[in-house]
């Protein structure tokens, strides 16, 4: 059984990933290769001063995530439902994984979180239809599901949704350890 389930690697759940990963949570992440993202080119995302192609953005942080621990599956997560004291995600493949905790990142796709039992409703960001209901720490009121990024009715922007990524990971982290988790690392001093 995983720690996490990251069902999404655009930039919202690639991130996520990368936190939870590097926080030693046993973490996948599964994606259908089907993010908004894809069709993107980024002019305003940080660190590219030049802009950048979406699907650069997308394997790049995929990238990070594996190298930070996560194990990156490619499919197609169908159903997801309670289990024991955790998750059943099923792939369209016939595929099944458990995790304890879920992080949704799913773009515009809110049937997931439906399914399992969220709350959705009209999305307040334009040209999206609906977003899962999420506390502040991203939490939604199924116990151990989670929510970031578009999905959770954060704004299309990638800088935006890889920092809610980030930020619901933070939170699942702390939740998990019983303390507030901070990954920050200290330059090594120059001789």
């Amino acid at each position: 059984m995983y720690d996490v389930a990251v069902v999404g690697a655009g930039p919202a759940g690639a991130s996520a990933a990368t936190f939870t990963a590097r926080a030693g949570l046993k973490t996948l992440l599964v994606d259908a290769d089907q993010s908004m993202t894809r069709r993107a080119w980024i002019p305003n995302h940080l660190g590219f001063p030049e802009g950048v192609a979406g699907p650069d953005l997308v394997d790049r942080g995929k990238e990070q995530a594996q190298k930070a621990g996560a194990e990156l599956v490619t499919a197609k997560i169908t159903a997801l439902n309670r289990a024991g004291d955790g998750f059943q995600l099923k792939a369209e493949d016939g595929r099944e994984f458990t995790a304890r905790q879920v992080i949704l990142c799913t773009g515009p796709l809110c049937d997931l979180a439906r399914a399992a039992g969220a709350e959705v409703v009209a999305a307040k960001e334009p040209r999206m239809k609906e977003a899962v209901v999420v506390d502040a720490n991203g939490q939604t009121r199924v116990p151990g599901l989670w929510a970031a990024g578009t999905c959770a009715g954060v704004s299309v922007h990638t800088i935006i949704t890889a920092g809610d990524g980030a930020r619901v990971a933070i939170n699942l982290v702390s939740a998990v350890k019983g303390a507030r988790h901070v990954d920050h690392e200290v330059m090594p001093a120059s001789k």
